[in-house]
């Protein structure tokens, strides 16, 4: 009798705490849609910023956002991802392997605004990048390559031991194994990791400002040179994004409608959030569907 009441009331504080972490996020949704859906519109979503004027939008920054997204994920997941294979299948357990896990344990626990500083100094002047989509993106990358790199590591290294010793039976590669027989496995678990890294991506504005910087040029969407200082793809232009904006709004906005403008811009990026991790899932099932298929053909 006393372990069945034991275990209702375990069962029930786990769902509690469960469903007050639901509750939580539900809560929070819903207050920044409330406040800022009703200032959506496709106007807000296309047109500048004003700085003195009322009616001002978001459309440089909304597109900054997306690039630097696309340019951080380009460095981020190769280096993240061959890492992270290194270390759970070719690395050898001794003191190197250990220093290097050390050392990614040490850049995951880095607060972002030293991320930014670093970028300050060495990429923005050292390397003369400059305030730019390129500087943001190498600085974001290190401050999500540690987290790449671990989640990359867990999820090859949860594959069970049994389908890697058949392919090895097999006389498959190394490479092939893990092409063939672990990534498919394990490519759950790397879009999960890739959706973490791409949700700090969206909400970061410390390292960025930094980096990219808290203005934009003014963009001709009709020039796609990348070379040319006004194409909206051009690397080495300086970047606001959404997140920058918003704290920019908040703290220093003098126009009439600054505060609508920070509950728009809030939505909308919780909304892109929101997006971006159900697409990237789909698009995880759909590669999964089909590798495990291709695999079941070989």
């Amino acid at each position: 009798m006393k372990a069945k009441t034991t275990d209702k009331i375990a069962t029930f504080v786990i769902c509690f705490f469960a469903l007050f972490i639901v509750a939580l996020l539900v809560g929070l949704l819903g207050f920044i849609l409330a406040r800022g859906v009703s200032h959506i519109s496709f106007d807000f979503l296309t047109s500048a910023p004003q700085t003195l004027r009322a009616g001002g939008g978001i459309g440089p920054q909304l597109f900054n956002s997306v690039f630097l997204l696309i340019l951080t994920l380009i460095i981020t997941i190769p280096i993240g991802w061959g890492a992270g294979i290194y270390m759970a299948q070719y690395a050898k357990p001794g003191k190197i392997t250990d220093f290097i896990r050390l050392v990614v344990e040490v850049l995951s626990s880095f607060p972002s605004i030293v991320i930014g500083l670093f970028g300050l100094l060495l990429i923005v002047n050292t390397f003369d990048f400059g305030f730019s989509l390129l500087s943001g993106a190498l600085a974001l990358a290190v401050f999500n390559l540690p987290l790449m790199v671990r989640t990359t590591e867990q999820a090859f290294r949860a594959v069970p031991k049994e389908q890697k010793e058949a392919g090895l039976a097999l006389g498959l590669s190394k490479w092939k194994i893990i092409t063939s027989i672990l990534l498919p496995a394990a490519l759950p678990s790397l879009i999960t990791g890739t959706i973490l890294a791409a949700g700090r991506i969206f909400g970061e504005a410390a390292a960025l400002l930094f980096t990219a910087g808290m203005s934009t040029p003014p963009l001709d969407f009709t020039d796609w040179n990348p070379l040319h200082a006004r194409s909206p793809i051009n690397p080495m232009r300086p970047a606001e994004t959404l997140a920058v904006h918003i704290w920019k709004v908040n703290s220093e906005g003098i126009a009439p409608d600054s505060k609508d403008i920070a509950a728009g811009a809030s939505a909308v990026l919780v909304l892109l959030v929101l997006v971006f991790n159900l697409s990237a899932r789909w698009f995880g099932r759909v590669v999964y569907r089909r590798l495990t298929a291709a695999k079941r053909m070989d």
